[in-house]
């Protein structure tokens, strides 16, 4: 894959002593890739200004920040960070990670490899170990569960990965990538291959991901399969329904209650399901940093 060129999406907001360790660790990991590595990141409108910092900048070539207008959160600087790659840079492959350092740097060795061997395919890296609580590795599992349910896919990776161009150009052409980034990658991206990883520990500030984050999380993903969903649900509806007439047991009507219930959250998501706003997403951007 010599003179291959690997771009690396980063969204940001706020963070960036994470990214400039972030960056440094990226460094050290692809020194030996015979390959060609740009960085993007995409600031999300960050309050905090951008601290000077010696980079000592040798495999990676350049980074370019993306200074957005609006805030955006974290999936839709991804998306904007893909439409600015397939329109504005020459590249091969992209890989895309979270600047916390919970996507350990050192699997880009892996994904570079496996994308070596299958360089028609997206490479995932999947989580098989993960660091929360107890509490929080239940209800991760419970979306797991129900997200594969509700839309038939079992879906346990997250934005750690690296595509091919044709994927990116498959992917921006969804309205669902404004909605879910990894959730649009399952939907439409069939030639993908999964790589076991572990997640790494945050650099610096405590996790923002709540419970309610979670929730918000597993809906835009199953959102992505609304029509599925719909499907389903109603299914589930009818046949519980049909259990009640046999049984005439009240609280089976509470599961069709909760069933409508999350039909309904699941529509509600659906709306942010927005080709529009994705195609008009690079006049968000209010200016292009460029650090050598």
């Amino acid at each position: 894959m010599e003179n291959n060129k690997f771009f690396i999406i980063i969204p940001l907001y706020n963070d960036w002593k994470s990214l400039w360790k972030l960056i440094h660790k990226i460094e050290k990991n692809i020194y030996n890739l015979n390959a060609e590595f740009y960085i993007i990141v995409v600031n999300d409108a960050s309050t905090i200004k951008r601290s000077n910092i010696e980079l000592n900048l040798n495999k990676i070539k350049f980074i370019k920040i993306l200074n957005m207008k609006n805030n955006i959160l974290s999936g839709r600087c991804i998306a904007t960070g893909l439409k600015y790659m397939y329109e504005k840079e020459e590249f091969d492959y992209v890989i895309i990670m979270d600047a916390d350092g919970e996507d350990n740097p050192k699997y880009i060795n892996y994904l570079f490899n496996k994308t070596l061997e299958n360089q028609d395919k997206t490479i995932t890296a999947n989580r098989s170990k993960r660091t929360e609580g107890n509490t929080f590795k239940i209800l991760y599992n419970l979306h797991k569960f129900i997200t594969w349910v509700f839309t038939g896919k079992l879906i346990n990776f997250g934005n750690y990965s690296c595509l091919p161009k044709y994927h990116v150009e498959n992917l921006i052409k969804q309205g669902s990538l404004w909605n879910s980034f990894s959730g649009t990658v399952a939907k439409t991206i069939d030639k993908r291959i999964g790589i076991k990883t572990n997640k790494g520990k945050r650099y610096y500030e405590p996790s923002q991901l709540s419970y309610l984050n979670t929730f918000i999380h597993s809906f835009t993903i199953s959102s992505v399969f609304i029509k599925r969903v719909t499907i389903r649900t109603l299914l589930f509806c009818i046949f519980f329904l049909l259990i009640y007439f046999i049984s005439k047991l009240n609280h089976v009507l509470l599961v069709v209650f909760f069933l409508i219930v999350f039909l309904l959250i699941n529509l509600f998501f659906s709306k942010r399901t927005n080709l529009t706003q994705l195609k008009s997403s690079l006049e968000n951007i209010k200016n292009i940093e460029i650090l050598e």
